[in-house]
């Protein structure tokens, strides 16, 4: 169902938004934890650290299509909170024709180059057949990821988190059975479990494309729609879109990267540290998942704010939404600290002690910055739902730089243990930009509004 954010209790738009995106994140962490889960306990540890390794490859690919696909429905928030209809689905045909001649481009790079990417992450010989097949079989299959991303962000654009949640469980359910049928039946191994994710997605695709058509009038784009000129028109609405969608691409992409690094230093410990950090960071994705859905909801109660100029509710939101991810990044952290590994188990069928200890010590030092983590959603999403780029990418810059440096030279100092400090001291650098760069952009921007109208009734 559309809804119009520009109205009403901003509290109860962003709760109501965040509750089916909370599940439905859920559920797409359910695409790559099954894979893990599936592949841990029937094909054992060395599989599953083969996931593991190229999981941060597999991370950044899908932030970037992510990032993009989210920056061009920016746009289309805006066109909608501005009640431009035609906007709106101009909006959607020009998303359409840059997503899938950027992943086709982006595919095509990652595809060719896979082997050496994977030998630049230090990849294990005995872990690098399965490494390879996985990540390369989830690169040859990208349309249909980018293609959902974008479809579903789309949607949420316009107010609607529920309906992309629908197929999201659907996919996810097909998911889980595809990666058992392939693994367990046909014995197709690591390899299975990635095509399984691919068609899974695709199907998600299918079924978004169906809902829209009879389901959203607005979204309904005619045949002689797609038959576009690539006049000046076409120019200016690429440019808007990729003014939004590229900067965010980039961000996710910067932060991809450094979680790479991390990965990189990580393969080097061997396949214990591998599937001992693998759980933990799949465990903790999950606690932070109600703090990161608040944020995209944000994204979007922001978007349609920013379109009908009402400055006033997004400060009022954004208020909010921060003191509600406060209380949550504390709960989440107590929960995490004391029962966070009980879940590791379940992950390795044949986890050792060793391996459950270390995962222990990752997830001890990182609660204690989840209250940052959880300020660097709002903010970000904050920012980008009014269409500022800068400051994200500064953000994601200093998350780069301070989790790469401080991976590679606290590993080297204090071996694994170090490298655990990498991703809280990150996340405190990014929140710190991202608070002060929310705090000018939103009186710079109060400030340019104002001028403008006072000009405009000088004039007048």
């Amino acid at each position: 169902m559309i809804t119009d954010m520009t109205k009403g209790s901003p509290l109860k738009h962003i709760l109501l938004f965040s509750v089916p995106l909370l599940i439905g994140n859920v559920f797409q962490q359910l695409y790559n934890i099954a894979d893990l889960v599936i592949v841990g306990r029937t094909l054992g540890v060395e599989s599953f650290a083969a996931v593991g390794a190229v999981a941060p490859l597999f991370f950044l690919i899908t932030f970037i299509i992510v990032g993009l696909t989210n920056g061009f429905a920016v746009v289309t928030g805006q066109r909608f909170g501005a009640k431009d209809i035609q906007g709106v689905r101009n909006s959607v045909v020009i998303s359409t024709i840059l997503s899938v001649i950027v992943t086709f481009i982006f595919s095509s790079i990652f595809a060719l180059s896979m082997n050496y990417i994977l030998k630049w992450m230090n990849v294990p010989d005995n872990i690098y057949h399965n490494a390879f097949w996985y990540v390369e079989i989830i690169i040859i299959g990208l349309i249909a990821t980018t293609l959902y991303n974008m479809l579903a962000s789309i949607i949420r654009a316009l107010g609607d988190s529920k309906t992309p949640l629908y197929f999201l469980i659907v996919a996810s359910l097909i998911n889980i059975v595809l990666a058992l049928v392939f693994i367990i039946i046909f014995h197709m191994g690591v390899p299975g479990s990635a095509i399984a994710v691919i068609l899974s997605q695709g199907i998600s695709v299918i079924l978004c494309t169906i809902f829209i058509k009879y389901k959203f009038p607005i979204l309904r784009i005619h045949r002689n729609e797609w038959f576009i000129k690539f006049d000046k028109d076409f120019y200016n609405s690429a440019y808007e879109h990729l003014k939004i969608g590229v900067p965010m691409a980039v961000q996710f992409s910067i932060l991809g990267i450094s979680i790479l690094i991390i990965q990189s230093v990580c393969n080097s410990f061997g396949s214990n540290v591998i599937a001992a950090m693998t759980a933990a960071l799949r465990i903790e994705q999950i606690a932070t998942l109600p703090m990161m859905s608040f944020g995209v909801a944000l994204a979007t109660y922001v978007a349609q704010n920013f379109g009908a100029r009402k400055f006033k509710r997004i400060r009022l939101g954004v208020i909010k939404t921060s003191t509600i991810n406060i209380v949550l990044s504390i709960v989440m952290a107590f929960v995490m600290r004391f029962w966070g590994t009980n879940i590791i188990g379940a992950f390795i069928g044949t986890a050792t002690k060793e391996i459950i200890n270390i995962a222990h010590s990752y997830l001890l030092i990182s609660t204690i910055f989840y209250f940052f983590l959880g300020q660097i959603f709002i903010y970000r999403n904050a920012l980008q739902g009014m269409g500022e780029t800068v400051f994200p990418l500064l953000s994601s810059i200093a998350e780069l730089v301070m989790r790469a440096f401080t991976a590679v030279y606290l590993a080297i100092k204090f071996g694994y243990i170090g490298m655990f400090y990498a991703g809280p001291i990150a996340w405190v650098s990014a929140s710190t930009v991202l608070f002060f760069g929310y705090l000018y952009s939103i009186k710079h921007i109060i400030y340019k509004v104002k001028n403008k109208l006072h000009s405009y009734l000088s004039n007048n």
